[in-house]
């Protein structure tokens, strides 16, 4: 069966020219920040892309349609909809059959993004080992499509709720490239770093393009993670959030808070341990990460047609 996609006219375009597209995913909207701050956090998301000359496409799925770009009303559409259920990759072909809609989460983003031909993807954190995984076996979706979607994903590391640790065992166990670009260490979501170094730095953007290229002829269902930290000014305390963490965490064990929910519960507490500035920090996080994919986008495009040139030339050479 086709997959029923509806590219924007903007993206679709886009593609066609080999011009950089960033995917966007839309559970942001509607689960990660209230409205307005969630509309006005889309918007501004679309604009820092575009304002490096690449092309935005936020996805989701619209009665039954995988929407692949948005426009301005579908945006506020999902906005003013925090109802709207969030769905990962294993979720997607049931919303599909029942023609309904949902906001993607990462996993299901990067799902998406890779059968739309998207080469790059922007998010804030990604999900990964949780703490005591040892007996719960509670592991993110997001990691396992990693292995297999094929994308260059810019994010700032993984969240800080996670055992960051044992989430960067895993990407080595399943051989995902990890780099860090023009930092040391691998960033840990709103505050710069985890305690842990990156398994590999890169200063150079172009060095970069040329990576991911090389990634794709070697292994090309295999994402690359470039992470880069959020910048110093706002950035988070990590002992007040490790703090506010430690003590949510016990709050739910007692309360007997488990799976999807347990993540919105410890958010929501760090949110109230800092007096909403984790809030603001998620939206500058969120601003970064999508600046700095929009810019290696562009970059990597451009590699991409000198290539092509080079081939061309020494082909009629």
């Amino acid at each position: 069966m086709a997959l029923p996609i509806r590219y924007s006219a903007e993206v679709q375009e886009a593609l066609a020219e080999q011009q950089a597209v960033v995917a966007l995913e839309s559970n942001v909207i509607c689960q990660g920040l209230d409205y307005p701050l969630n509309l006005q956090t889309a918007l501004a998301l679309e604009q820092r892309v575009r304002a490096q000359g690449a092309v935005p496409a936020t996805l989701a799925v619209l009665h039954g349609e995988i929407r692949v770009g948005l426009t301005g009303d579908e945006l506020a559409y999902l906005a003013t909809r925090p109802q709207t259920p969030k769905i990962s990759s294993r979720d997607l072909a049931f919303v599909l059959a029942g023609r309904s809609s949902g906001a993607t989460t990462v996993a299901c983003s990067l799902q998406i993004a890779a059968h739309a031909g998207i080469r790059f993807f922007a998010s804030a954190g990604l999900g990964g080992v949780h703490r005591g995984a040892q007996q719960s076996m509670d592991i993110s979706g997001d990691l396992i499509e990693l292995t297999r979607s094929g994308l260059a994903v810019v994010c700032a590391g993984a969240k800080n709720i996670l055992d960051l640790g044992l989430t960067l065992e895993f990407l080595e166990t399943h051989n995902v490239p990890v780099v860090s670009y023009q930092f040391d260490d691998f960033p840990a979501f709103y505050c710069r770093s985890s305690g842990f170094k990156a398994p590999k730095r890169l200063d150079d953007p172009w060095q970069l393009a040329a990576a991911i290229e090389w990634q794709q002829a070697i292994a090309p269902r295999q994402s690359m993670l470039i992470c880069t930290p959020t910048p110093v000014a706002d950035a988070l305390d990590g002992a007040v959030v490790e703090q506010a963490i430690a003590a949510a965490t016990r709050q739910a064990e007692q309360a007997g808070i488990i799976g999807n929910a347990l993540t919105r519960f410890i958010m929501k507490a760090v949110e109230q341990a800092t007096a909403g500035q984790s809030a603001l920090a998620n939206q500058a996080v969120l601003l970064h990460t999508t600046e700095v994919a929009a810019e290696l986008a562009v970059i990597h495009a451009r590699f991409c047609q000198q290539h092509q040139h080079h081939v061309a030339d020494q082909a009629t050479g």
